[in-house]
């Protein structure tokens, strides 16, 4: 399998653990959902569907709207084919969105990966960020160098291309760190949460053993010596 059709496997099973769809509506959510698949066709994603029915990860229903059935069969066309994600197929989902190795850091692997951060663990997320992150800083210095080496053999407008692209990745380099931070103070700040959710149990359970009053040492007996017994 091919790292493209990889990707695309994985959106696919994303997108309809969210809904069933039927073909149409999956290339459409996959264009405008996922950018990086605006360009590939129907002969692209059918044959990976009939991929996900035969893993059984996937199953074919005929459409569930009447008019829908009743149109195709006065056409003569086929009714359209919904498919829905079967438990194999969301576990199997589950499996890949803790990936974290190095495919999920290039370009088109990663922007599906972040496609669904939303449905992805925190320290999973915080991998592939970091991961993404090396991997274009890694990238920067590699154009930094090259530019250094070329300078004087380039024109000015072959240099200002070679100067927007590593615009292009500095700003996201950039964006990354955002997001890195953003993952560390959410992680901070609910370790902080669960911290004070614990100290006030452990005082709940403090005030019920003492009836709501707070314990003192030693007996409650009088002092013999106290005028106030007297």
């Amino acid at each position: 399998m091919s790292r493209r059709s990889g990707i695309l496997e994985f959106a696919v099973l994303g997108l309809l653990r969210e809904a069933p769809m039927h073909g149409y509506e999956l290339r459409k959510r996959l264009n405008t959902s996922l950018g990086i698949f605006r360009a590939f066709s129907y002969g692209t994603l059918y044959p990976c569907l009939k991929t996900l029915v035969a893993n059984g990860w996937l199953i074919e229903e005929p459409g569930s709207a009447p008019e829908d059935a009743l149109a195709a069969s006065l056409s003569g066309r086929r009714a359209k084919i919904v498919y829905r994600l079967t438990a194999e197929g969301k576990e199997h989902f589950e499996e890949l969105l803790t990936h974290t190795g190095p495919d999920s850091w290039e370009d088109e692997h990663f922007a599906a990966r972040f496609a669904f951060f939303g449905q992805t663990e925190r320290d999973v997320r915080m991998r592939v960020l970091e991961g993404r992150r090396s991997r274009l800083e890694e990238r920067l210095e590699k154009m930094r160098a090259s530019l250094a080496r070329t300078r004087e053999r380039l024109d000015d407008y072959t240099l200002e291309l070679q100067r927007h692209g590593m615009e292009s990745v500095e700003r996201e380099v950039r964006w990354l760190n955002e997001l890195i931070e953003s993952e560390r103070a959410g992680r901070d700040q609910r370790r902080s949460d669960a911290e004070t959710s614990a100290d006030t149990a452990e005082q709940d359970r403090t005030s019920d053993d003492t009836g709501g009053l707070p314990r003192h040492g030693g007996s409650t007996r009088p002092d013999p010596s106290d005028d106030t017994t007297k």
